[in-house]
């Protein structure tokens, strides 16, 4: 009986958690005064789009452009130029020099260009 109590209990205690998680995750954050909100609009109409930057070639990039690059640090940086040349991109991840996860957030930013023969 006791361990029935008890089980229904942690049911209850974690059903209660989650719909706490899930409620403040759905919560708006408070609305800003009208002065703050127009001038909010006028900042952000001067302000100039936001260029797409072109994708970091990884066959020449330097370790600088590679590190600029969000997820790329110092040793993965060097780890990409020393194992350069690269047919593809795909090859960091095949030869072990980013992990997947790290891959899969710069996949966009990079390329392996060929050179001109």
């Amino acid at each position: 009986m006791k361990k029935t109590l008890f089980k229904t209990a942690m049911t209850v205690v974690s059903l209660l958690l989650a719909f706490g998680l899930s409620f403040a995750a759905d919560a708006t954050p408070p609305a800003k005064p009208a002065a703050a909100s127009a001038k909010a609009k006028t900042d952000s109409a001067k302000a100039a789009p936001v260029a797409k930057t072109a994708p970091v070639d990884i066959n020449s990039a330097g370790e600088a452009e590679l590190k600029a690059i969000p997820g790329i640090g110092d040793a993965y940086a060097a780890k990409i130029v020393a194992g350069r040349p690269y047919a593809n991109k795909t090859q960091l991840k095949s030869r072990n020099i980013l992990p997947a996860q790290v891959y899969e957030k710069v996949k966009d930013r990079i390329v392996a260009k060929q050179p001109k023969k």
